[in-house]
């Protein structure tokens, strides 16, 4: 995924934004729905599914961007600017995950929440990003439980005569998230102690890795332009090889031929894909959230200890 646009790029895409943003309001947007119900557009959709589980039957809520799409250099489409324009609310992630959402939202008269307000970042520890929070901090579901108190706060200030049902349906949800904490906890507590060690082609999954107590071990920081330099992969085959590390990962919205690589070189496992910044569609293996994360603790667990794929 890339970060961001070039200096150009995001000075004619604000341009053509903003022309966007004025004629859509103008014209008192687009389309219809027969569905009364207050929108709320988040940015992605593993933000979308959390929010569906506050929001309960109360809100509509829709994602800007599809399943499987990468979410960190994504180019607002026109139909975007429309379906923003419309919406009561905006959810975003923030911790400069959305790199397009600032100019994407600079023109709109939409009230917009950040969901990770509060929460502790881990930082990046290397290349360019080192210093920088690392964004994907949904993928602890301890941190998600945060993500769900700032939804029902932003759902009652825009819809207060069902502030108990948000509430309610938030206190529901983090006691999910309670649990699928346990679980991924449990799924890897049992694997000796020098396979606790999870590597994958981007460093998305620190979060989840403090929480498992994994060691964690990536490529790449951050998805950007220029990706897998000869060095960050000597570095990875170099850890792989020193461990025993058993298995390698990728995740689903990249390409994993530079882990294909380590594998080569280890000899080491392809352990499998792993999601992070998109659910799959409603018949694939991760259509929510608490899939998400099960999906991801089950497929490192049983590839660490050795299981067939």
């Amino acid at each position: 995924m890339k970060v961001g646009f070039h200096r150009s790029s995001r000075v004619l895409a604000a341009c053509v934004l903003s022309v966007m943003v004025f004629a859509l309001t103008a014209c008192g947007g687009v389309g219809a729905s027969d569905d009364d119900r207050k929108v709320v557009l988040t940015t992605f959709t593993v933000l979308a599914d959390m929010a569906r589980n506050v929001a309960g039957e109360h809100l509509r809520v829709e994602s800007i961007t599809k399943v499987g799409a990468e979410i960190h250099g994504y180019e607002p489409t026109p139909g975007d600017i429309k379906k923003a324009a419309e919406a009561d609310l905006i959810l975003d992630n923030g911790l400069n995950l959305e790199a397009w959402f600032a100019q994407f939202v600079a023109d709109l008269e939409v009230p917009h929440a950040v969901v990770s307000e509060g929460v502790t970042p881990m930082n990046i520890s290397e290349d360019a990003y080192a210093g920088k929070p690392n964004p994907h901090a949904w993928m602890s579901p301890v941190n998600a439980q945060i993500y769900v108190d700032n939804m029902v706060r932003a759902f009652t200030d825009l819809d207060p005569d069902h502030a108990e049902a948000y509430r309610a349906n938030g206190e529901a949800y983090k006691t999910q998230l309670g649990e699928v904490r346990d679980e991924l906890v449990a799924a890897v507590s049992t694997l000796p102690a020098d396979q606790k060690a999870l590597v994958t082609c981007e460093g998305a999954f620190s979060y989840l890795a403090r929480d498992a107590g994994l060691t964690e071990k990536y490529i790449w920081p951050v998805n950007a332009e220029q990706q897998a330099t000869p060095q960050q992969i000597g570095s990875v085959i170099d850890f792989v090889r020193q461990r025993g590390v058993p298995a390698v990962f990728c995740e689903s919205t990249v390409s994993d031929a530079p882990m294909q690589r380590v594998v080569e070189a280890t000899g080491s496992r392809f352990g499998g894909t792993l999601y992070v910044d998109s659910l799959s569609e409603a018949d694939g293996p991760v259509p929510t959230y608490l899939d998400l994360i099960r999906h991801d603790a089950d497929t490192i667990a049983a590839a660490l200890a050795g299981a067939p794929k």
